[in-house]
């Protein structure tokens, strides 16, 4: 009789427990949520083209009201979509920047090994190839984030201008 009376005195203890660390939780740690969960919906691309150094910079200032949901690229509408349902914000038309980068990437077909580390840190899958065999970048997707270059073993991809 005495176990029972010890577990309804523990499980009280823990509803007790749940119910004041529910109420204790801060407006900051709210937003800290909200902020985990909005990063796991982008594309963790850290691509920049929404104007932010990463995905998680990008969430915060949704969650701090400095950006719209729209300004991801590489997630496109999918992820407007997701990010209005979970916000509550009003679906817009994907951001455009006004001025798109002049820049596109560029490999040297003479020089590529075919490692394929461009074509992972590529955001937005301008690159195609295979192991071991020469890549190439399909121009009319490159953003020219640049983040293709730093992976690059062999120094094969440069920047150039789009015209």
């Amino acid at each position: 009789m005495s176990f029972v009376i010890a577990l309804l005195i523990a499980l009280v203890l823990m509803a007790f427990i749940s119910v004041i660390s529910q109420r204790s939780r801060t407006p900051l740690h709210n937003k800290q949520m909200e902020i985990e969960k909005i990063d796991r919906l982008l594309p963790q691309t850290q691509c920049g083209d929404c104007g932010y150094p990463g995905c998680r910079p990008y969430a915060e200032a949704i969650v701090m009201q400095r950006a719209d949901i729209n300004r991801c690229l590489p997630g496109g509408n999918n992820t407007i979509k997701n990010l209005s349902r979970l916000t509550g914000k009003e679906t817009r038309p994907l951001y455009k920047p006004e001025k798109p980068s002049n820049q596109v990437a560029i490999i040297d077909e003479s020089v590529c090994i075919g490692c394929v580390k461009c074509i992972k840190a590529c955001p937005v899958d301008a690159i195609i190839g295979a192991p071991k065999l020469m890549h190439n970048v399909i121009y009319k997707y490159c953003t020219g984030c640049e983040l293709c270059i730093a992976p690059c073993p062999v120094d094969c991809i440069q920047m150039v201008s789009r015209n």
